[in-house]
């Protein structure tokens, strides 16, 4: 039986879209959620970088586009963006307190997204195996589609048996928030 549901397909199919009326539905049914999300921070009309948010609406840097190294500074970078540390300091301590929280029931996760920017962090790489087996937490997530070299935890997350992946597309995104909430409160039984 899955544990865990994770939402897949390439950007711009609306996962983030469903996780986030996912979440709310969850909350207004009494439900226990935290986590964070990524959106596209753009000046402009133009894409300038990604943001860490917060499902309390703290947000905080996640990529940028930088145009000059910092000089004496080792970056991490995906494409033209540069990978900010914030994510670090917004997520790890969610899914921190997400796992160690004492309340009884069902508990969720929200993890969008585990991709090639936030696996550039060995502490997020880390506490996203603890929050995976933590008995008491479910995790509501999202994974890139397989494109070009595997990443290594997307793929453990793939093949994993407690899982259930929904593959997302913009015709399907709405009626699939009935499926994706039916498998998370199951999750919890």
């Amino acid at each position: 039986m899955a544990r865990h549901v994770f939402l897949t397909r390439p950007p711009g199919v609306g996962k983030t879209t469903l996780i986030q009326k996912a979440s709310e539905v969850l909350k207004s049914s009494g439900v226990p959620v935290d986590g964070f999300y990524t959106e596209e921070v753009r000046q402009g009309g133009r894409r300038t970088g990604f943001g860490v948010v917060t499902l309390s609406g703290t947000r905080g840097p996640l990529s940028r586009v930088r145009s000059e190294p910092m000089p004496g500074k080792c970056e991490c970078q995906v494409g033209q963006y540069v990978v900010d540390d914030s994510l670090e300091q917004l997520a790890l301590s969610i899914m921190r307190n997400v796992r160690l929280s004492t309340a009884p029931g069902l508990r969720v996760c929200v993890i969008n997204e585990i991709g090639n920017m936030e696996l550039f962090s060995q502490p997020f790489i880390q506490a996203v195996h603890q929050t995976l087996s933590s008995p008491a937490t479910i995790i509501l997530g999202t994974i890139p589609a397989p494109k070009g070299k595997p990443l290594a935890l997307v793929e453990e997350i793939r093949g994993r048996p407690d899982m259930k992946v929904f593959s997302v597309t913009k015709e399907k995104r709405n009626p699939l928030l009935l499926d994706v909430m039916a498998w998370v409160q199951s999750c919890g039984k």
